[in-house]
């Protein structure tokens, strides 16, 4: 067993860098188009610890926890760049914010159909997957955290995520033969692609590789504001019963704020140079902390939360087809706008590209937009999935 806190931390370090060596193996790459790195990145350490490699429980694991996570959504918070977002046009945002209900929304419903036979933290289980439906697995992680979902129901909750998720993005994919049918058939103007297009073009050409000053910047950015909310968040109240508002919902509320707000200062380019990468490396490295604490056995059980999670995504498409016929939004802007809420970042581009190639920076910025509003969005379901919970 490792059991010293540096040398778990180094454990856990190499075995993400094992993980991500493997993503970008040629002869791997349709295993990780299937099965996310995030699975592994969660999973390959909770085998550890059912090995006997690493301990359950370890103050490595409370620090990763504790200050990771703050860290993380420092950087791609204020890596954001919300004008760019606003720019996308009335209808993809109002296809970005239907996703986003058909969620919240669903969640609570998937839980009053089959809450009598999961168990009664099961809501919190479904809050932290209302985080990755909204925007991801940043949001996840923050959701998870935020509201004390218990270690055991993550596994079951990731497996649910890939599984429903992926499907969902299956059917996605193969809706894009269809586009041109869809939009004669609602009468969806496309002209707005075109102009978004022109708008993105050239986005990238401003990356440049990253000095040792960027570095410093953005390690002492990201840090001293996760050390800032947590400080601050550990001095706020509880509220709620059961309680919604913790001190580490406090530390992410606060932490997303600042970073929003900073989003419109000057330090937004130290995105140029990568920081949003850093913070996701700060994520996964968190994730797999989480994993190493979790039960294997834990994985098999709750088969329901399956179920519930088909229903879920069942209300989500109800919501933005109705909406997308109203609006007569292009299939391009329903598809992209589903995927930005439920795979977030790293699929909502992939979706794009395959509807229309030039446009994958649109899959981008509205996956970025799914994790600004996955922590407010996810927080509003995680309460009415305890006031269902509650319910007689």
């Amino acid at each position: 067993m490792i059991a010293d806190p540096t040398s778990l931390f180094v454990y856990l370090a190499c075995l993400l860098a094992a993980i991500q060596w493997a993503s970008g193996r040629p002869w791997l790459r349709r295993l990780f188009l299937v099965t996310p790195a995030v699975l592994y990145v969660y999973f390959l350490p909770t085998v550890g610890t059912a090995l006997g490699i690493s301990p359950a429980a370890s103050p490595a694991y409370d620090w990763m926890v504790r200050y990771l996570l703050p860290f993380s959504l420092m950087l791609l918070m204020v890596t954001v760049d919300l004008r760019a977002i606003l720019r996308l046009g009335g209808k993809a945002l109002v296809m970005m914010l239907a996703g986003s209900a058909g969620i919240i929304v669903g969640g609570p419903l998937a839980l009053a159909v089959f809450g009598r036979w999961l168990p009664p933290d099961a809501w919190k289980g479904m809050a932290a997957l209302s985080g990755s439906w909204i925007g991801g697995s940043a949001n996840l992680v923050a959701i998870k955290e935020a509201i004390g979902t218990p270690d055991a129901l993550l596994g079951p909750i990731i497996v649910v995520d890939t599984l429903v998720a992926y499907s969902w993005m299956g059917v996605l994919l193969v809706m894009s033969g269809y586009q041109r049918r869809y939009d004669a058939w609602v009468g969806a103007d496309t002209r707005a692609l075109e102009a978004v297009q022109a708008r993105l073009s050239g986005a990238e050409a401003h990356r440049r590789p990253i000095t040792l000053a960027d570095l410093t910047f953005i390690l002492a950015l990201g840090f001293a504001g996760a050390a800032a909310c947590v400080w601050a968040g550990d001095r706020l109240p509880s509220l709620g019963e059961p309680t919604i508002i913790s001190h580490t919902t406090w530390t992410v509320i606060l932490v997303t704020g600042l970073g929003l707000a900073l989003s419109f200062t000057p330090l937004a380019r130290l995105e140029r140079a990568g920081a949003s990468r850093i913070g996701y490396l700060a994520l996964y490295l968190m994730l797999a902390a989480i994993g190493a604490q979790a039960d294997l056995a834990a994985v098999l059980e709750l088969p329901l939360l399956l179920a519930a999670g088909v229903l879920w995504v069942l209300v989500h498409i109800v919501v933005l087809l109705t909406v997308g016929r109203l609006i007569r939004a292009p299939l391009f802007f329903v598809a992209t706008g589903s995927m930005a809420n439920i795979g977030g970042t790293v699929s909502a581009p992939v979706v794009a590209s395959v509807f229309n190639p030039a446009l994958a920076p649109v899959g981008v910025l509205m996956g970025v937009s799914g994790y600004v509003l996955g922590i407010y969005g996810s927080l509003l379901c995680a309460w009415l999935l305890s006031v269902v919970a509650q319910a007689p």
